[in-house]
């Protein structure tokens, strides 16, 4: 599952080696490319999108699946995992989001959470002025440090681009809670970026406390956010280690 501004496109790096042993099936969740949404209705949401997720994998007759998600797509794969456990067989987290809830109240914690605001209202308050490129850019710099939006390539900018509707997302993440990671039963694997934002390993710290079952993350070196693009080949060959252990 693809985070905020992106869309089923963003595994090009993954699903050529995925499927080589895999059955590999990436979507775009509602209201994302190549839908052209206009931002009105009440059906965007980590909720909603959980449940679609969950009623693609039965209704494809799927069993239980490996489940990844990056970052907002990680507070909508937890949600199904906390809705739909029967669904899951392995739930791999990249910079997941959702689980802000379980970060201890310091002012370290309180910092982080500032900057997550910031970024989703620096978001919409770009995309309300018509600056939509410097909404894409400052975004991803927020994500990926400065100097990240021109690093990318016009494909990748492209997709950021026909996204930019969804980025409307009010900031809501599911707010998963320690009672809910504590009953997940099933192999976890988590990721982080050499230079992802810090609120994302610990979260996943946080939620190691909640359930010993979830690992420190695999830091994958020369990355930020974005991780599986940036450098794909250590994530693949973590990812598909862990496959072939469940």
């Amino acid at each position: 599952m693809h985070g905020s501004l992106n869309d089923y496109r963003i595994w090009y790096a993954q699903v050529p080696e995925f499927a080589k042993k895999y059955r590999v099936i990436t979507m775009s969740l509602r209201h994302y490319y190549p839908e052209k949404w206009d931002g009105k209705g009440d059906d965007f949401s980590v909720g909603q999108h959980a449940e679609d997720v969950a009623s693609l994998i039965q209704q494809l007759g799927l069993g239980k699946v490996h489940l990844l998600g990056h970052s907002r797509g990680g507070a909508v794969v937890l949600m199904v995992a906390k809705e739909h456990p029967e669904l899951i067989k392995t739930l791999i987290l990249e910079d997941a989001s959702g689980m802000e809830s379980l970060l201890p109240d310091t002012p370290e914690s309180r910092k982080m959470a500032s900057e997550t605001k910031e970024l989703v209202g620096g978001l919409r308050r770009n995309l309300a002025d018509g600056n939509v490129e410097k909404a894409a850019q400052d975004f991803t710099d927020g994500l990926g440090g400065p100097g990240t939006w021109a690093k990318r390539s016009q494909a990748q900018r492209q997709i950021l681009l026909d996204n930019m509707g969804t980025g409307v997302d009010s900031g809501e993440r599911g707010n998963i809670t320690c009672a809910d990671i504590a009953k997940f039963n099933f192999p976890v694997l988590t990721f982080t970026g050499e230079r992802s934002p810090r609120r994302y390993a610990e979260a996943f710290a946080a939620a190691h406390r909640c359930n010993v079952g979830v690992p420190a993350p695999i830091v994958i070196p020369n990355a930020a956010h974005a991780m599986n693009r940036e450098n794909p080949e250590p994530f693949n060959k973590a990812v598909l280690e862990f496959l072939s252990e469940h």
